[in-house]
């Protein structure tokens, strides 16, 4: 029986195997793969999200250089008795427990007095010792960096050092004293831990830096998507390493004095190639992984710390409740000052919050273990046993009983990881075994499929003169996909027409007008099918295209709309082609309309095609006649211009079309918002009035601004219709409740 089994699905256990090997490899880290990297990281924001406390902590206050404090004190950088009189006030009057800077004072305060006082005192004359004193009285006065350095003496204050990992001249950049390392040179040598190192320093003025109490750096490393999801809690550089600025403050709240790595695989000589697992700080432990990087334990988004605005601690207008007793961070917040950062919480999360979460989670004890030796073997084991059950019972079993044990699978692995997540505090790797069990299964189904339903691929012939091939090719790999049976779906619709066309025929022979139609619908028909579009019909000089089916394309307007410009840009082309040919050249005319619309097989029993109809069809093909009267190219409906809000439009019109009757909004796409000139820019806001006028009755100021418009842009229809029109109005006003809805009779 295994023989049988064997030589009927070998093939197929085969791949399955070789599928196997792919991510087994990667569990064993001999090779790891971008791709599931990444999917990983996105594993684990889902998992974070969806377990973040969403709690406030109102243990740690942010004192927050926001948009306020900088209306009140002025841009920053303060001068620096203004941050020592905040520091003061923090100590003084509402006697806070610490206070700790995501700021740094590297470069000495210039003020214009001391360089007076400077000047001055080089020009003191020799043995005028009173002159001499009082100078030294009013520069003890103007220096306001010896005032911070008093304000900082003798206080709970911790100061922040930036390291640059850059390996460019930037990044050898230093400035300011480094402060004293938490751990000295030669204190790792023998041991396999890989820190993340500095090529330079921003750090503070040597006095200041010498009555802090402690030193922490500002960095959080971000991923390779530029997520801000783990912190170095020691930073290399130049062979010493220093703490990070969470490390530091919760040192100074637990009265630490020194911090102890723990080893994970310790030998009996006391020496070893194990790497960091945690950091021992007190009665805490801080998980850490391979790069002595720690996860960042999230509570929420933004607002989880509260936040104090430095100007109201200044000035003692800020609640005193809200600060006594409390862990104070300092940190810049307002927009301009450049640190938000990215995180899997928020786009713009302020980069003292993210110290802010860190404190709390080593006090806590809720940082995540992300590095431990053993979920090196156990994810392997958990992808191997998987994969083998999968690789060898699929072949053998229907697609429901297959998708069951797949989904069982799924789950159950989705379940373990969460209980370690919830109960261990454990980071399992999960996109490894999940990609596993989703790609075997689809192989599977796929196989069964190409081999067991030829049957089924063929339906997709049908559709092989509407769509390009490559449509065709995934109709094929996923019959499921399309119905031949009508529905009502949100559809883009395209219509095009040549302008003039009877001219155009009445000027060549029937060969040359043969062969100009066969050239320009053939390139027309490239670019809707580059654009994944469906061709429903051709009528004469006109084409009628639709996005969004059969396969379900959930861009379908953007595809839609950037095939028409492009259509445009291929009739340029064409145009010189049959200029050189003597033959005339081309201008189209294009309508496109995005809205509800019946999809199908439809017809008699005689003939039937798959076409598209109903309302916003209709509406399509009108929107393609009004291009004639409002002397442009292409009109879209609102619908559709909603849908690409990455292209700029000019609105043309609020129209009612002949055959219905709601109004729609008409626009003309411009092109991306870069490729439209100041001048464009200017004339786009001089039209907004002059309509907003029109639409206001207010036909003296709209027909000015109209013809201003016009004398600018002679070339431009539109504006000529606009001036016609109020013409019209002013001897036939509308009703006082008109809505600036224009009905065109014509088709």
């Amino acid at each position: 029986m295994f023989q049988e089994y064997l030589n009927r699905h070998w093939l197929r256990v085969l791949l399955s195997l070789i599928i196997l090997s792919f991510f087994l490899v990667h569990a064993l880290k001999q090779h790891e793969w971008g791709l599931i990297n990444r999917i990983e990281s996105v594993a684990y924001d889902i998992r974070l999200l969806l377990t973040m406390p969403g709690t406030r902590d109102d243990r740690i206050v942010i004192v927050e250089i926001d948009e306020k404090s900088l209306a009140a004190e002025g841009r920053w950088p303060w001068p620096r008795d203004r941050v020592a009189r905040l520091v003061d006030r923090l100590f003084d009057h509402y006697d806070v427990k610490l206070v700790a800077f995501d700021v740094v004072f590297a470069e000495p305060e210039e003020t214009s007095a001391l360089a007076l006082l400077d000047e001055l005192e080089s020009e003191r004359p020799a043995g005028d010792n009173g002159l001499a004193e009082r100078y030294r009285q009013l520069r003890s006065r103007y220096d306001r960096d010896r005032v911070l350095v008093e304000a900082v003496d003798g206080r709970n204050v911790i100061l922040g050092v930036f390291f640059f990992k850059d390996t460019g001249p930037a990044g050898n950049h230093t400035a300011g004293a480094l402060p004293t390392p938490l751990f000295r040179r030669g204190s790792f040598t023998g041991r396999n831990v890989r820190f993340v190192s500095a090529s330079g320093y921003a750090s503070n003025l040597a006095e200041l830096q010498s009555k802090a109490f402690a030193t922490g750096h500002l960095v959080a490393v971000p991923d390779v998507d530029a997520l801000i999801r783990r912190v170095p809690m020691l930073y290399e550089y130049d062979g010493a390493f220093y703490e990070s600025l969470s490390l530091a403050v919760t040192r100074n709240v637990l009265g630490v004095e020194s911090v102890a790595p723990v080893y994970s695989q310790e030998s009996p000589a006391g020496r070893s190639d194990a790497e960091i697992e945690w950091l021992e700080v007190g009665d805490r432990y801080v998980p850490v992984d391979a790069h002595v990087t720690a996860l960042v334990p999230f509570r929420g988004a933004r607002g989880s710390f509260p936040y104090v605005s430095a100007t109201d601690v200044i000035s003692g207008s800020a609640p005193r409740d809200a600060l006594v007793g409390r862990i104070i961070l300092v940190g810049a917040t307002a927009a301009g000052l450049l640190d938000l950062r990215a995180t899997p919480v928020q786009a713009n999360f302020p980069g003292v919050e993210v110290h802010a979460n860190m404190v709390a989670g080593i006090l806590d004890g809720t940082i995540k273990e992300n590095h431990a030796d053993y979920t090196l073997g156990a994810e392997a084991l958990l992808v191997l046993a998987c994969g083998l059950l999968m690789a060898l019972a699929l072949p053998v079993l229907s697609p429901v009983w297959a998708g069951a044990i797949s989904l069982a699978l799924l789950i159950g692995v989705l379940v373990l990881n969460m209980a370690l997540w919830h109960f261990a505090n454990l980071v399992f790797p999960l996109a490894a075994s999940v990609l596993m069990i989703i790609t075997l299964f689809l192989f599977n189904m796929w196989y069964a499929y190409f081999f067991e339903a030829r049957g089924k691929r063929r339906l997709a012939g049908l559709f092989g003169e509407y769509v390009p091939p490559e449509l065709v090719e995934e109709m094929s790999q996923n019959p499921d996909s399309f119905t031949l049976e009508s529905q009502n779906r949100e559809l883009t619709v395209l219509f095009s027409d040549v302008r003039d066309f009877t001219t155009i025929s009445e000027g060549l022979s029937a060969a040359d007008l043969s062969g100009l139609m066969n050239e320009y619908l053939s390139a027309m028909t490239r670019v809707i099918y580059d654009r994944r579009g469906t061709v429903d019909k051709y009528i004469g000089d006109a084409i009628m295209a639709f996005w969004g089916a059969p396969l379900h394309d959930e861009d379908h307007a953007r595809n839609a709309l950037f095939a028409a410009l492009e259509m445009l840009s291929e009739v340029r082309a064409l145009s010189k082609r049959f200029g050189e040919r003597g033959w005339p050249e081309l201008h189209i005319g294009i309508g496109v309309n995005t809205g509800e619309m019946n999809v199908g097989n439809m017809g008699s029993r005689y003939r039937r095609a798959y076409t598209v109809m109903g309302d916003e069809v209709n509406l399509g093909s009108r929107l393609e006649g009004l291009t004639k009267s409002y002397g442009v190219s292409i009109i879209v409906s609102r619908p559709t211009r909603d849908a690409v809000p990455e292209l700029a439009y000019r609105e043309l019109d609020r129209v009612r079309v002949k055959g219905r009757e709601k109004p729609v909004d008409i626009y003309e796409p411009l092109g991306p918002h870069d490729a439209v000139d100041a001048a464009e820019r200017d004339e786009l806001e001089l039209y907004r009035e002059a309509l907003r006028l029109y639409r206001a009755q207010n036909w003296e100021l709209a027909e000015l601004q109209f013809v201003n418009l016009a004398k600018r842009s002679p070339q431009r229809t539109l504006y000529e219709l606009y001036i016609a029109r109020i013409g019209h109005f002013r001897a036939r006003p509308p009703h006082a409740e008109w809505d600036g809805v224009y009905t065109h009779l014509e088709k």
